[in-house]
């Protein structure tokens, strides 16, 4: 919802400064302009992502989810290295959105080994799979790479070094 705000306080303020210039048909600094050159599918995407994560915020059921990690696991650096290898198969966007919806500031407050470690685990996590990230997607239609050929000759070096990484963190903690 934020971002639609700002594009049409963006839009405003762009037709506001410009309007002497609304007779030239071809005007460059138009928001229409602009709005030409954004990738738009993957606005929407993140978009409704993050509508989706926020819906399961309100709906309480990320943070009963997160009850029942803590009930079950306990162990937030055993929670976080999973949500790391769950990252391997969901783009890690939505799921650290998920994540701050389930644990708060005051639980973990801001610049904690928690957040820390979520961003290792989530950012690198997706590299495991290819489809992990939406750069791993990009580069499948750009490159022409194959699923199973990523799987086959990248995806164990990526597991060894996120589980590397991984060991290498809380050591350092």
């Amino acid at each position: 919802m934020g971002m639609m705000l700002a594009v049409g306080v963006l839009w405003i303020v762009s037709e506001t400064l410009h309007k002497r210039n609304l007779a030239n048909a071809e005007n460059k600094s138009s928001i229409f302009s602009a709005l030409e050159r954004v990738d738009m599918p993957s606005i929407l995407f993140f978009m409704g992502i993050l509508i989706a994560v926020s819906s399961l915020q309100s709906a309480h059921i990320l943070n009963d989810l997160a009850t029942y990690l803590n009930e079950h696991v306990g162990n937030d650096k055993i929670i976080v290295t999973g949500i790391g290898l769950f990252s391997a198969i969901f783009d890690n966007v939505p799921l650290v959105a998920a994540i701050q919806g389930m644990y708060d500031l005051q639980q973990y407050p801001s610049g904690d080994f928690f957040w820390n470690y979520l961003a290792y685990c989530a950012g690198t996590g997706g590299s495991i799979l290819i489809i992990g990230s939406a750069a791993g997607v990009a580069a499948m239609g750009m490159e022409n790479i194959s699923f199973f050929w990523y799987l086959k000759n990248i995806s164990l070096a990526a597991l060894l070094g996120f589980l590397g990484g991984a060991f290498l963190t809380i050591l350092l903690a």
